[in-house]
């Protein structure tokens, strides 16, 4: 099978640190073109909107959109609509009603949709869902605290409504969540806005089982030091710790599996498979908890926020 043709629209950090390698080191893709206002390719034909690329470069048979959530939904329609297969960066869309449209879309013009999650690929995370699967897990605790000026210097969007704010990061864990326990609904919440921004800057998040399984999220853009992405459970077999967004597993404080990342390759393959096979992965779980914080959180203003 001949490589699937790509292009990327939304040429940024992300793009250049983690899609072009795993693009790159890829045999299932060639990318062959590419749409960003400011950013471009070396060597690769590149145009300032996607309509422009979609019409000058009709062999593109997939399209990965990595613009920021409030404005992937356009960018999809179009691409779906030209018959192209589409990944979606996470978030993927701003709201659920958008990506029900888009998987409805992609349904209709029989080609496959992807919503990525890239944390779900962290290297523990298989690990640390099999040891779940194997006890009884009692309580979990989510701390995931870093430093939005460290990672995302200058980046307006993410404070707009829209941009999620805190849950940029925050649904990083909810989309490993979402997949090592069981299935849980947000029982209460607290988010944190700045006086000077429309999106939160930190949540605190209480979660539920059916079963009664209790799960306390802490989602912070304040942190300063060390950076925190640590998933801790009780279980009868003992504390686990799934640690450094995924990367490390430890199980009463004894190493219990450790990886290189290798998150976004995992993706590219995972692509690779459903345009293939003809499907499509959208899985919403972890945006729908984070439209139920905002519908049901209470907001607390906080100290207007600078970068």
């Amino acid at each position: 099978m001949s490589p699937i043709k790509l292009a990327i629209v939304g040429v940024g950090k992300i793009v250049r640190d983690q899609h072009l390698p795993s693009i790159a080191n890829n045999p299932d893709f060639e990318l062959i073109a590419t749409a960003s206002r400011h950013g471009t390719v070396e060597g690769i034909p590149s145009f300032t909107a996607i309509e422009a690329m979609l019409d000058a470069v009709p062999a593109i048979d997939a399209v990965s959109l990595c613009m920021p959530p409030q404005y992937r939904y356009e960018a999809a329609y179009k691409a779906l609509s030209a018959g192209k297969h589409v990944f979606l960066e996470k978030p993927p869309g701003a709201t659920l009603s958008e990506v029900a449209d888009l998987e409805n879309l992609a349904k209709a013009k029989g080609v496959s949709l992807f919503a990525s999650w890239h944390s779900r690929y962290a290297p523990a995370v298989e690990a640390a869902k099999a040891f779940l699967a194997g006890t009884t897990i009692r309580s979990a605790h989510v701390i995931w605290k870093e430093d939005v000026r460290h990672w995302h210097p200058n980046q307006e969007w993410i404070w707009q409504a829209g941009g999620l704010g805190v849950f940029d990061p925050g649904i990083n864990a909810l989309s490993i969540v979402t997949h090592i326990l069981p299935p849980l609904f947000l029982t209460s919440a607290t988010l944190e806005f700045p006086e000077n921004r429309d999106s939160p800057i930190a949540a605190d998040l209480h979660f539920k089982s059916g079963a009664g399984l209790p799960v306390h999220a802490e989602f912070d853009w304040r942190q300063t030091g060390k950076q925190s992405w640590d998933i801790v459970a009780e279980t009868d077999a003992g504390q686990m710790v799934l640690a450094e967004g995924g990367s490390k597993l430890s199980v009463n404080g004894e190493p219990n599996f450790s990886a290189p990342e290798a998150e976004y390759p995992s993706l590219y393959r995972r692509f690779a498979e459903i345009v293939k096979a003809g499907t499509s992965d959208v899985d919403v779980s972890p945006l729908r908890h984070v439209a139920d914080a905002f519908m049901l959180g209470k907001r607390k203003f906080v100290e207007a926020f600078y970068d």
